[in-house]
């Protein structure tokens, strides 16, 4: 999402470019567009069908390498392991405020982490507490594998946690419009991400995640 921005404001992209697919690690990703007076206001990707796994984790040293409590631990929904073509742990928190508190003991993890290409699986931690910006979710995500300590945004978990709420019945597909997930507050840089899921009979057959994105920084590049 942050890429077509970036094209778009270098004028890469223009308002006759309504789809343009990169070619990421997961493969083809299409990404929709919709221009506004001659400027980029949303942008829509298209995701893999999701795959789940459920990680044998013990749930005390998983909240210890996450530095909040036991009872932090959601009491009703799983661990679980979504990929969208990039795997993330799952770990659904009670409540907001665990969300804010929790971070990530690398030495700890590392000793009970489930297997991944990933080293190690980015851990991806969300409440679904209600809020006053009515967001379904409220996340954050730890991806020292993926050369950060946290992220603000990350459009490839928004969809695997999209499905998940949807697999947990969390969000009923047929009623819900767009789920929207709040990402990066305790950073001090918050995100909406958008995540649509359609599933026919139970089984997902499409996932799409959106938003809008604004310029953090810049630089040039000199080769």
């Amino acid at each position: 999402i942050g890429t077509a921005f970036a094209l778009a404001r270098a004028g890469v992209l223009s308002p006759s470019d309504a789809r343009v697919v990169f070619e990421l690690g997961v493969g083809p990703t299409p990404v929709d567009l919709t221009w506004e007076q001659g400027a980029l206001r949303f942008a829509r990707m298209s995701q893999l069908r999701p795959i789940f796994e459920e990680p044998a984790l013990d749930r005390e040293a998983l909240a210890r390498a996450l530095r909040v409590p036991t009872g932090a631990l959601h009491p009703a929904l799983p661990v679980q392991t979504v990929s969208c073509g990039v795997p993330y742990l799952l770990v659904p928190l009670a409540t907001r405020a665990d969300v804010d508190r929790a971070g990530l003991d690398l030495d700890a993890y590392d000793r009970i982490r489930p297997h991944s290409d990933l080293e190690p699986l980015p851990v991806y931690v969300f409440s679904t507490q209600a809020g006053p910006d009515a967001a379904t979710t409220y996340s954050r995500m730890f991806a020292v594998g993926l050369g950060m300590v946290e992220d603000p945004a990350t459009g490839s978990a928004a969809g695997p946690l999209g499905c998940y709420l949807v697999r947990h019945g969390v969000v009923n597909v047929a009623n819900a419009a767009t789920i929207v997930n709040l990402q990066g507050v305790r950073m001090g840089r918050p995100s909406v991400i958008h995540v649509a899921v359609t599933a026919i009979d139970g089984t997902i057959t499409a996932v799409h995640v959106g938003g809008e994105a604004i310029v953090a920084g810049e630089g040039t590049l000199y080769v």
